[in-house]
């Protein structure tokens, strides 16, 4: 079962360089976040990874994930929340798939340094697959649009840097 379309200023969002926030559900039924490269491609999420890592090893038994992506320029923050079942690829695909999504955070020049490039497809030696079954999306610009005419992020100290 896919999940629904996203809106197309959602998916631009997913497909934008940003580091994600991966949560997985731990033995003890605690959430497991941790930070994470990614690719979405064909409706679906990717994260390279450790087969060692702690993410990697509660989405074995217990395969379900959440994963967000957002910006938080003050004013214009949004982002997209999306849940669903996770697969762990091992092997030539994840191989493949690992690669790509270094390839969108590290340079060709760093994907070829003998000392990053290498480093890092050994690190990742699987990758999580997450199938999306439900998104919730949100836009403090369209927020502040419709509900404040503009004001929060239109006027200067309104709202606060963040650190």
């Amino acid at each position: 079962m896919r999940a629904p379309t996203i809106d197309e200023p959602f998916r631009g969002l997913l497909l934008g360089r940003h580091i994600a926030a991966l949560g997985s559900v731990n033995p003890d039924g605690t959430m497991h976040m941790t930070a994470v490269w990614y690719l979405f491609e064909d409706d679906r999420l990717y994260v390279a990874t450790s087969s060692k890592t702690r993410q990697a090893r509660n989405v074995g038994p217990r395969p379900t994930a959440t994963l967000m992506v957002d910006t938080r320029t003050p004013g214009t923050e949004r982002g997209i929340t999306v849940s669903g079942d996770v697969e762990l690829l091992s092997g030539r695909a994840a191989e493949e798939l690992n690669l790509r999504i270094h390839g969108r955070y590290l340079s060709p020049a760093a994907l070829s340094d003998l000392d990053v490039g290498p480093l890092f497809a050994a690190f990742d030696d699987v990758t999580i697959k997450l199938t999306p079954a439900s998104w919730v999306t949100w836009d403090m610009g369209a927020v502040d649009a419709q509900a404040f005419g503009g004001r929060l992020g239109s006027t200067p100290g309104y709202l606060l840097p963040l650190d």
